[in-house]
């Protein structure tokens, strides 16, 4: 399923039915952490047993579990645009286009280059995506373009960059983050991701008015924190033993 995310369509999105019956269908015991993410694996389940919204009459988590900006479009400027421009003008001439930008409040100036803002807060994200919309890399400027967008409908740019997306790879700009290599594929889940971005707004207004922060913060108590407390290797099952364990403590 994978190797469809790079194509121009938005595939069905997973309902809350064919959910509900994928995990009536898994027998094995929940409590067998290993055994238990295996069989949700072939249903690409992520090892939740009782979804919170499953006894919510009409919910369709696909509709009110918006698309969250920071993870889903700015991440894929940061992740993959970026490199696209750096690979087609060549760092040097990407720092100065950077550098002719004119400085306009509130939006982020940033005193080095984009090479360097790895590490930057969400809102220097934004403002560094929506600011290479003025580089001279017109296949980069239409997903940029589709993220600026974002408050009204970007189906039209995005639609713009997968008809000419095949230039990148036509011309090698198009690396593998660990290999360095040129990669002859858009196994890139965040390109399905932005497909969600229009009929999200048409069913529920502007996605910036909804907040994700307390799901992120339930991010770090259940994931990140407990994921530090383990050796790197196994991780389902050591999270779940510390949470189990903090439990009982």
């Amino acid at each position: 399923m994978y190797k469809d995310f790079g194509d121009p369509h938005h595939h069905p999105s997973h309902t809350t039915a064919t959910t509900l019956v994928q995990l009536a269908s898994i027998e094995c015991d929940v409590l067998n952490v290993d055994q238990y993410f295996a069989a949700c694996e072939c249903f690409h389940l992520n090892g939740i047993s009782h979804p919170f919204w499953r006894d919510w009459p009409l919910a369709e988590p696909s509709e009110f579990l918006t698309p969250k900006s920071l993870h889903e479009w700015h991440r894929q400027f940061w992740d993959h645009d970026i490199h696209w421009c750096k690979h087609t003008l060549g760092a040097t001439e990407l720092d100065f286009q950077f550098s002719i930008i004119p400085c306009i409040t509130p939006s982020q100036n940033f005193a080095h280059t984009p090479r360097q803002v790895a590490g930057t807060s969400g809102p220097s994200r934004q403002n560094g995506s929506s600011m290479t919309r003025e580089c001279r890399v017109p296949n980069t400027r239409t997903v940029s373009g589709s993220i600026y967008l974002s408050c009204r409908q970007s189906s039209t740019s995005l639609q713009e960059f997968h008809d000419h997306k095949d230039a990148i790879i036509q011309n090698g700009h198009h690396h593998g983050e660990k290999t360095k290599q040129v990669l002859r594929h858009w196994h890139i889940p965040k390109l399905e991701l932005m497909q969600s971005i229009t009929p999200s707004i048409e069913q529920v207004g502007s996605i910036l008015q909804w907040s994700a922060d307390t799901t992120e913060h339930a991010h770090i108590e259940v994931i990140k924190d407990p994921a530090s407390t383990t050796n790197n290797h196994s991780y389902d099952t050591q999270i779940c033993q510390s949470l189990d364990h903090s439990e009982k403590c």
